[in-house]
């Protein structure tokens, strides 16, 4: 559907596509927990027309105590084909504007082998700006057939990211900020401790997005983030964040930049901070 391989497309794009019944519209909004109102109430309230809601904590792994972990392609595939997504769709996701969880729903659907998609740049936040209609309510979908296989080379677990400490293999950016980076603030999410992989480089996500217009930073600018956090993307990268959601973002401005083999810590900091976890730095990188 579209003509070009960056993993964006403009609101212009899909308001001229968006009736179109092979480009499915997802809301993916994701909040902390305990912050309200919840990302189905904003949903419901307002949504682009015709999207349905991604709740990446449903459409998750509910074995594992983590939050939201990568689920089974089985699960995926029926998750999502419940949706009202068929293979041979393309899917456009946002989410409200704060560029957290609109990438981790591309991350997965790339992950489980569906390469027609794609993420709207600036969100609802553009798309309303620029008086586009929204509309309330549920969405009531037809369910499809949605095939999923899982390519596990763009997910890490943390046994892997035990050895990296001493393989180094890999580069780890911490999408986090700063001072949750060094330690410096408690987690949000209670009983973790503070600090980051040792080793890591940090990179907060918010750096790379415009906050006035919702809209990702140019290619040079995105570029000059990742050299002045001393990331070679040269090599081997793993994302990383707090619960595998805003790490995405980092993931995202990466494929944009033309690096496209990185992975994405599931667990992060959720997995690695808890108290019997892995050894853990603190301070500056």
């Amino acid at each position: 559907m579209t003509t070009t391989d960056d993993p964006l497309v403009s609101t212009e794009w899909l308001a001229a596509h968006l009736k179109d019944p092979k480009v499915k519209v997802l809301d993916a909004t994701f909040k902390m927990p305990g912050v309200l109102p919840l990302p189905k109430d904003d949903y419901l309230k307002a949504h682009i027309p015709g999207a349905v809601f991604f709740d990446v904590d449903a459409v998750s792994d509910h074995t594992n105590p983590l939050p939201h972990m990568f689920p089974s392609a089985e699960q995926f595939g029926r998750d999502v084909g419940a949706l009202g997504i068929g293979t041979d769709d393309t899917v456009v996701v946002y989410d409200a504007g704060g560029w957290v969880a609109g990438p981790r729903a591309w991350w997965m659907f790339l992950a489980f082998g569906h390469g027609g998609v794609r993420v709207l740049d600036g969100g609802l936040k553009k798309w309303t700006a620029e008086g586009r209609p929204v509309e309330s309510g549920e969405a009531s979908p037809k369910p499809a057939t949605f095939r999923a296989s899982f390519d596990a080379s763009r997910v890490r677990s943390m046994q892997q990211l035990v050895a990296n400490l001493d393989s180094c293999a890999e580069q780890v950016i911490d999408a986090r900020a700063g001072n949750r980076f060094e330690g410096a603030m408690p987690e949000p999410r209670p009983g973790l401790r503070s600090g980051h992989i040792p080793g890591a480089r940090n990179l907060p996500y918010g750096e790379l997005f415009d906050a006035a217009t919702g809209t990702m930073k140019p290619l040079d600018e995105l570029r000059n983030a990742f050299i002045s956090a001393g990331v070679d993307t040269a090599k081997p990268i793993v994302t990383s964040c707090g619960s595998g959601v805003s790490a995405a973002v980092l993931t995202l401005a990466l494929y944009r930049l033309g690096v496209r083999d990185t992975a994405l810590y599931d667990g992060s900091w959720s997995e690695w901070g808890a108290e019997a976890g892995p050894p853990i730095a603190t301070g500056p990188a």
